[in-house]
């Protein structure tokens, strides 16, 4: 890892309009990621983990309205015209879609398909972009790269496909590489196999690397970094032996409670449920799920503060620091 910001958020911003009102997806987010570095970003379902970086990337609905500033290596990608967003996807910055039975077109092959994203950012002939394709196959452990460029996407299992998808995320060296849950509908040995895949490309290519996750475990095994999202904000983060040692935020204690371990009978849920984001609570958005909630909590935002190694945005972050998870 550099000192090298390559990705950087700052209030960033999403609400999509709906007949009921504005729903508030993401609500101020500041992040930086230097080169080499991966960031792992988790929380439940509807935290607007994935909203954010297809946020940046340009790829919401049109009705969706983005603000505040990302840039990716000094381009700002907020209000950017479509040329510069197509210049700067898959060229600088690149991303792994959750279902790449969805993202991959059913209809050409799988050598053609990054063929066309390789010519769509260099000055390649076909011959060399082909051969550099196969390459690509044969990086991500591809078996037999040749004869597999040939077939298309339903020939591949799950784990095969998701190789595809990241041969193509990184076949024009994107300096960030968005992985929005790469692995969640793998088992546990191609999950494993994946993970080394993306382990490799930060060390030999210097990528930063965004790892959007519900899974814990995996942003324990390969993340230098995470942060906890919720409601649309960060409530935690900081390097990831601090967060799973001494988290201090009732939320990121929570998920680490709800994680399956050795000699624990049952798993303990986060009690409630995310709250309605087009009338968002008062104060602390978790405050209404929260065992160590106080009145001074519906009154106040929190915003993130230092608390030993971590930032943490809880107003009770210094006292629950020794509770643990």
């Amino acid at each position: 890892m550099t000192n090298e910001v390559v990705l950087s958020l700052r209030d960033f911003r999403v609400t999509f309009p709906t007949l009921f009102g504005d729903v508030q997806a993401v609500r101020g987010i500041d992040l930086d990621v230097r080169a080499g570095e991966i960031v792992g970003v988790v929380g439940e379902s509807g935290s607007g983990k994935s909203v954010t970086f297809l946020g940046l990337m340009g790829l919401l609905p049109k009705g969706a309205r983005i603000s505040g500033s990302a840039t990716v290596n000094g381009t700002e990608l907020v209000g950017a015209p479509r040329q510069v967003l197509r210049e700067v996807r898959g060229r600088k910055v690149a991303m792994i879609f959750q279902d790449p039975l969805s993202a991959l077109n059913p209809t050409h092959r799988i050598g053609h398909q990054i063929v066309e994203m390789i010519r769509a950012h260099q000055s390649m002939s076909k011959a060399a972009a082909m051969e550099r394709a196969i390459e690509l196959l044969n990086d991500v452990g591809i078996p037999q790269p040749r004869e597999r460029a040939r077939q298309y996407p339903h020939e591949f299992s799950g784990g095969m496909r998701q190789r595809v998808m990241i041969a193509m995320a990184i076949a024009n060296d994107p300096d960030v590489l968005i992985a929005d849950e790469p692995t969640t509908a793998l088992d546990v040995t191609v999950q494993a196999q994946i993970l080394e895949i993306l382990q490799k490309i930060q060390s030999e290519r210097q990528a930063a690397i965004v790892l959007i996750t519900h899974d814990l475990g995996v942003v324990a095994r390969v993340a230098d970094r995470v942060q906890g999202m919720y409601a649309g904000r960060v409530v935690e983060r900081g390097p990831v032996a601090a967060l799973y040692d001494h988290p201090s935020h009732p939320y990121t204690q929570g998920l680490l409670r709800s994680l399956p371990s050795v000699g624990r009978d049952r798993l303990v849920p986060i009690p409630g449920s995310p709250p309605n984001m087009i009338e968002p609570p008062s104060g602390c958005a978790f405050r209404v799920r929260c065992p160590h909630a106080i009145d001074r909590c519906s009154l106040e935002v929190p915003t993130l503060r230092v608390v030993g190694d971590l930032e943490s945005a809880c107003l009770r972050a210094d006292e629950l620091r020794s509770v643990g998870p």
